[in-house]
């Protein structure tokens, strides 16, 4: 039955990928830091405007906390978010000659990154394999029964061990595709969904219904 989810996500959302714009790692580094609570569309009107004077590790390493604040306030947790974006920056310009590093653990050296954002950052800027487990992805591999997993670090060995290496960084993209239009957190449309005749909370949904 997984397999068949699958087949099905990729069939529905080939193609479609991050919804965060940037043009180097480093960008989608700050964009995914900045995304944690916040819309990718919050974050694409924040960027737009930071990257025209901030776009490099050396010159994000160099802005005042206070001047970053007044770029990523509307984004929320702004003063960690902010702390975090300037560390992270100056450790890179200091440890890795101004790159993003990209290994898991080096990534994870970096202020502000744990696995969810390291593993964007691996598939999406490097297009190395691996799988990001974030509010979508973990709400929906638990609806579709694809993981039980009760930390994100769970599903990310659960989906990696149900799907193929090579399709980890694209599937990642398909299940938060699906979470945003057709599995939302509240009023899923489980009656527009290709996969409802294999969902398990579909099903239960259907099940308390009768039960009314």
């Amino acid at each position: 039955m997984a397999n068949k989810i699958i087949d099905a996500l990729e069939k529905e959302y080939c193609g479609q990928g991050s919804a965060l714009v940037y043009k180097s790692p480093f960008e989608l580094l700050v964009a995914v830091i900045l995304s944690a609570q916040c819309t990718d569309v919050r974050v694409n009107k924040i960027t737009s405007e930071l990257f025209k004077c901030y776009n490099t590790p050396e010159a994000m390493a160099k802005i005042k906390k206070e001047d970053l604040i007044r770029y990523i306030k509307s984004c929320g947790f702004y003063n960690t978010k902010s702390s975090s974006i300037i560390a992270a920056s100056k450790s890179i310009v200091e440890n890795f000659n101004g790159e993003v590093p990209q290994t898991m653990d080096e990534l994870l050296t970096l202020n502000g990154v744990g696995r969810k954002t390291a593993n964007v950052v691996l598939a999406n800027a490097f297009n190395k394999d691996a799988f990001a487990v974030d509010t979508h992805v973990f709400r929906v591999t638990h609806r579709l029964g694809l993981s039980k997993g009760k930390t994100p670090d769970a599903v990310e060995k659960d989906m990696t061990k149900l799907i193929p290496k090579g399709k980890w960084k694209d599937a990642h993209h398909w299940l938060i595709w699906h979470g945003r239009r057709v599995c939302k957190a509240r009023n899923p449309l489980c009656e527009d969904c290709v996969l409802k005749t294999m969902c398990p909370y579909k099903n239960k949904m259907d099940e308390k219904k009768k039960c009314l």
